[in-house]
């Protein structure tokens, strides 16, 4: 069985309304915010054990994007990488958890 990349709603929501945002500040950034997105999460699909846990069970774990300032939260399971939140780095922690819940 292989494992597969799972992106939530809650996390597309996130994507979206961000992508929205930049994108009114200037045209083609919200463009940009997606392509880091999706290569943060591309780069935790293919190695989710080198990125910081932020809890062991279950084993959540965080990328940063590179151009932007934003963290990826995923859930490391067996057989998939589920992205379950994409919030600014200015947000709190509570915003993931509660969504663990």
């Amino acid at each position: 069985m292989s494992r597969r990349l799972i992106v939530r709603s809650e996390a597309e929501t996130d994507i979206a309304e961000a992508a929205l945002w930049y994108e009114v500040q200037e045209i083609g950034l919200g463009e940009d915010l997606l392509l880091e997105v999706r290569a943060a999460s591309e780069r935790a699909f293919a190695n989710p054990e080198q990125f910081t846990r932020l809890r062991k069970e279950p084993e959540v774990r965080r990328i940063l994007t590179r151009r932007f300032p934003y963290r990826v939260i995923f859930i490391v399971c067996k057989n998939a990488v589920i992205v379950f939140a994409v919030l600014h780095a200015a947000r709190h922690d509570r915003h993931w958890q509660n969504r663990i819940r």
